[in-house]
């Protein structure tokens, strides 16, 4: 008993810093590499986080994770919290950071960084935000909640696994923030802080209902209005 509770949390400990190192390595230190191989350490890298959940749990601890259908009470839960994030992030950039001239050099990067990973027409560019918006936003659910969460849920109290999974999560989007803003700008460590506050809800709402659903339908909202602002400024050196 003792060393499987040993196995759990050195895996679960692994899984909280893997996708910081899988972001450092493919967004940061290979920033001036070919978009290919960029793209080939981003999949390898995404690839190994994402397996590794069903992996640990099917093989070594032997579960069958259960499937729920969703509930309207999660689902409008999900879709209120979405909708209230995605009206505040077109409210905070179009009501000032757009029209300050804020987004001007972070643009530049963010361009870059979209143009590296092939995104470089109107079609490509939507393909690639619909399928972080559907697609990333489950896995990083499925990966930060179920997994990191619910085995840290096993092993700790409620509230330490809340925010040992939220800080978990907020890591590796701190990274990508400094690159397009800079360590020392506040507008890093702001949307760092709600990223941190998307995961605690995240988390206390997988708590609640027992379900990915609320959780991922309100993760889908947040990266479509992200993709949405990033669309705004990278618009013009799409063909």
């Amino acid at each position: 008993m003792m060393d499987s509770r040993r196995a759990d949390t050195g895996a679960v400990l692994f899984a909280l810093a893997f996708p910081t190192l899988v972001t450092l390595t493919y967004f940061v230190l290979m920033a001036d590499c070919s978009p290919g191989l960029q793209q080939t350490g981003y999949g390898i890298g995404k690839g190994i986080q994402f397996l590794l959940p069903v992996v640990w749990v099917l093989a070594y601890q032997r579960c069958r994770p259960q499937w729920k259908w969703p509930k309207w009470g999660e689902v409008l839960e999900g879709l209120a919290f979405g909708a209230v994030v995605f009206a505040a992030a077109m409210a905070l950039y179009y009501g000032w950071l757009k029209p300050s001239g804020y987004f001007a050099a972070p643009g530049a990067e963010i361009q870059k960084k979209v143009l590296d990973f092939g995104a470089d027409t109107v079609a490509k560019y939507v393909l690639l935000g619909t399928f972080y918006a559907l697609c990333h936003s489950l896995l990083e659910e499925y990966y930060w909640r179920w997994f990191v969460f619910g085995q840290l849920r096993r092993l700790t109290t409620f509230p330490t696994a809340l925010i040992v999974a939220a800080l978990g999560f907020t890591a590796h989007h701190v990274l990508v923030l400094a690159t397009f803003f800079g360590w020392w700008n506040p507008a890093t460590w702001l949307f760092s802080a709600a990223v941190a506050i998307g995961g605690l809800v995240w988390g206390w709402m997988l708590e609640r209902r027992g379900s990915l659903w609320g959780p991922w339908i309100s993760h889908l909202l947040v990266d479509a209005a992200i993709f949405a602002i990033g669309y705004d400024a990278v618009r013009h050196v799409l063909s």
